[in-house]
């Protein structure tokens, strides 16, 4: 597969891409994959300007000369599109909503609706063998609603990808947590090797992967450090 990786964290050491990278592990157990790594933070994408000049041109490509060109060429060629991200402000970080915002050239003005009564932009390309995996970590416990913003923005402009929404997030980074942490990266490898052989993740693995590390009250008390 050639799988294309849109690593929306602005650390190089980030508690997202942990369980990430420990995902694509498992997924090239094995077979190797082709695996294109893009830190968005280190490219230059400008906001979306709203012109439509993409639906003029129908290149699939983007009027503004920067680096999201490159990216919408790699994702045209992907078999799989995982976006990694930290959770902000309960989306995702404003410099990789600009390359979501920026996917405008793959689809065209034409509309279309499908048997639910769903309407979208028909696509420019054949992106019928493209898979979808979202992977967002966040540094709160977990709460009803946490999620439920970005769930809702994925499940339409993903067409109902996988996603796996784990929370508590920063005990990847602290030494001492790594009795629950690698717990964790080793389930996610476990993951990874289920999606290489069925392209999916089934419930129960999403559920596994997104259960808090430790208890609620717990995770809050070491965050205050009381």
């Amino acid at each position: 597969m050639n799988v294309l990786v849109l690593n929306g964290s602005p650390k190089a050491k980030s508690d997202t891409f942990r369980m990430t990278d420990s995902f694509l592990k498992g997924l090239n157990r094995d077979r190797q994959n082709e695996v294109t790594v893009i830190n968005v933070i280190e490219k230059n994408i400008a906001p979306c300007r709203g012109c439509f000049g993409c639906w003029a041109k129908m290149d699939g490509h983007c009027v503004i000369d920067d680096d999201q060109n490159a990216i919408l060429n790699l994702y045209q060629k992907a078999d799989l599109v995982i976006w990694s991200f930290p959770l902000y402000c309960y989306a995702m970080p404003s410099h990789l909503k600009a390359v979501l915002d920026r996917t405008i050239p793959l689809v065209k003005m034409k509309m279309v609706q499908d048997a639910d009564g769903k309407v979208q932009h028909e696509a420019l390309a054949d992106f019928s063998r493209l898979h979808t995996l979202v992977i967002c970590g966040c540094g709160f416990p977990d709460w009803d609603g946490n999620f439920d913003g970005l769930r809702a923005m994925c499940a339409q402009a993903f067409c109902n990808p996988d996603m796996v929404c784990v929370p508590e997030t920063p005990l990847l980074n602290v030494p001492a947590a790594a009795i629950v942490a690698d717990p964790l990266l080793a389930r996610f490898e476990k993951a990874g090797e289920e999606y290489a052989r069925s392209l999916t993740l089934s419930p129960e693995t999403i559920a596994d992967l997104e259960r808090p590390m430790i208890p609620k009250e717990d995770y809050i008390r070491n965050v205050n450090g009381s």
